[in-house]
């Protein structure tokens, strides 16, 4: 009888060990199937990958640069800036990713809406941004782009083949997140070409960022940039409604925080090895505060 009863008590003692360690071999086992990604369900905002893998020869991986560059139309240049800029950056050890802001809306070009809208969209992963014209590649290796204490134009007027006034900061300029944020982006006044970096000018002056230029460079006009414009593209200055008087001065309403934009869709794309992120965009325009977003003669009558 009391063999018996040592049996049972034996057996209830190993079913109770047995079930402990299955328990415990069940949790195991899904923590770690909960931890595996195995949703291939689609996301609308794309993974921010660097553009290149740092390598043991990177300084410091602490910042992040998002390249964003207005877009529409110019794909010739398209094929030769990605995989050009990437190299130009991976030969700086510079963390980066490139993101192409293509404007697919029928309104006229706005970079400076495009700019606010690159920014929007990565301001949480890159924690600086190169306003950088698809037109402009550099050629002097030693213009930085290295992270910008103080906004920095590297297409400085004594470098640009083109523009040579002194409060010009087009082309290429190289902001971090917080000014950014400061002088609340650019103005999305600026329908057409022209003027938008004038009016950027005087935001960061007005929130007493010094703008600082590239030093002790070689090379000059000819030499320091190639501006890969095609004498045959034609700019879209055409001035109506009273746009010549709005944009003439400086914008206190518009910017950053009231950008108006739809994105229709994230594309990845490698240009000879080189990744980039297309994002396409469709502007949406305020017809009362700036009816020249579209000066078609049928519209405005004052071409």
């Amino acid at each position: 009888m009391v063999r018996a009863k040592n049996a049972r008590f034996s057996f209830t003692c190993f079913l109770a060990v047995l079930i402990a360690v299955m328990f415990v071999i069940t949790v195991v086992l899904s923590f770690k199937l909960l931890t595996i990604d195995q949703c291939n369900c689609p996301s609308l905002v794309p993974e921010l990958r660097p553009s290149s893998k740092p390598s043991l020869k990177l300084i410091s991986t602490k910042h992040r640069l998002a390249v964003l560059v207005p877009y529409r139309e110019r794909f010739e240049e398209l094929l030769e800036f990605v995989p050009y800029m990437h190299r130009f950056l991976n030969n700086q050890q510079v963390y980066h990713n490139i993101f192409i802001l293509n404007q697919v809306d029928t309104y006229r070009f706005n970079r400076a809406s495009l700019i606010n809208i690159g920014f929007l969209q990565v301001k949480s992963d890159f924690d600086y941004v190169a306003m950088h014209d698809v037109d402009l590649l550099p050629l002097n290796e030693n213009l930085s782009y290295a992270y910008p204490k103080q906004p920095v134009h590297l297409a400085a007027p004594e470098l640009h083949p083109k523009y040579h006034y002194s409060k010009f900061i087009g082309g290429i300029l190289l902001i971090n997140r917080e000014h950014f944020q400061l002088v609340n982006g650019l103005s999305n006044r600026y329908w057409g070409w022209g003027l938008e970096d004038d009016e950027f000018y005087v935001r960061l002056k007005d929130a007493q960022l010094n703008v600082t230029r590239p030093e002790n460079i070689t090379t000059g006009v000819n030499n320091t940039f190639r501006h890969v414009h095609g004498k045959d593209r034609k700019r879209d200055t055409t001035k109506c409604y009273n746009q010549r008087e709005v944009t003439r001065k400086r914008d206190r309403q518009t910017g950053l925080h009231d950008v108006r934009y739809n994105v229709l869709g994230y594309k990845s794309l490698e240009i000879d090895g080189a990744p980039a992120t297309v994002i396409n965009i469709q502007l949406i325009c305020n017809h009362t505060a700036t009816p020249w977003c579209d000066c078609s003669p049928q519209k405005s009558g004052k071409v």
